[in-house]
């Protein structure tokens, strides 16, 4: 008889600890905040943009990026072999071209990179993976957000003269260090890591490309935008990828 009362009290107590269970509020998890998507305004348009040398022959070219002389270390351009921007930022950079000439006519720009497809965009962010994201955007954009260069609307750019010599500017293109850094110029310059020369020659390239309101990166001496990014979207269309052919004749 004691065997079976205890049986039934323990009956009770699991159906209490049970009702106990069911009458618990549940628990509700918060929805995850979603970051909307880039919208791109249209698929690649390279049909659109103007090859720069066209309006322009003083201004000089030489892509890095369609050789293995970059940061990367291999050709990243197959189809691309000029610079090509969208019409209106062309049309400003040979102004800026005209304007150089005024200072002094065996000077030429010499441009490195223009219109970057995504894709392209996207294996050098890749490529510094070991650099936390954060970091990472000082020296590549990060292709999620689109680069102006993915807009055809940035230029990386410097002067040479006739015979294609470079300016001496203190640092390489695409070099990381902080001495590529505009915004560390004079900093440099007072400790005599940059020469007085050499901060001349920037200044004298920020000078050109500013009479056409091109805005410089302040970590590369090299890169110059021709609008912000927000206006930038609502003007082109994103170049996602490389066309299998140009006409680079």
């Amino acid at each position: 008889m004691r065997s079976v009362l205890s049986f039934l009290v323990m009956c009770c107590l699991v159906a209490c600890q049970s009702n106990e269970k069911k009458s618990e509020p549940v628990k509700t998890v918060p929805k995850p905040i979603i970051t909307p998507a880039i919208i791109d305004k249209g698929p690649i348009e390279f049909e659109g943009l103007i090859d720069v040398q066209s309006l322009n022959k003083d201004i000089f070219c030489e892509l890095k990026y369609a050789t293995d002389d970059n940061f990367m270390g291999f050709q990243l351009y197959h189809s691309i072999k000029r610079p090509y921007l969208q019409p209106d930022v062309a049309e400003r950079l040979s102004k800026c071209q005209d304007y150089l000439s005024e200072i002094d006519s065996s000077l030429h720009l010499l441009i490195y990179d223009a219109a970057r497809p995504v894709s392209v965009q996207k294996l050098m962010w890749d490529a510094l993976d070991s650099i936390p994201p954060g970091l990472r955007g000082r020296y590549v954009s990060n292709p999620g957000h689109r680069s102006l260069h993915n807009l055809g609307a940035a230029v990386d750019i410097t002067i040479c003269d006739d015979r294609r010599v470079v300016m001496d500017m203190g640092a390489g293109f695409d070099e990381f260090a902080e001495i590529a850094y505009p915004r560390m110029e004079y900093h440099f310059l007072k400790t005599g890591e940059l020469s007085q020369q050499q901060y001349d020659n920037r200044l004298l390239l920020r000078r050109v490309m500013k009479s056409q309101r091109f805005r410089q990166l302040p970590t590369e001496w090299w890169h110059y935008n021709a609008y912000s990014r927000d206006v930038a979207r609502t003007k082109y269309k994103v170049l996602r990828t490389e066309p299998d052919s140009l006409s680079n004749d």
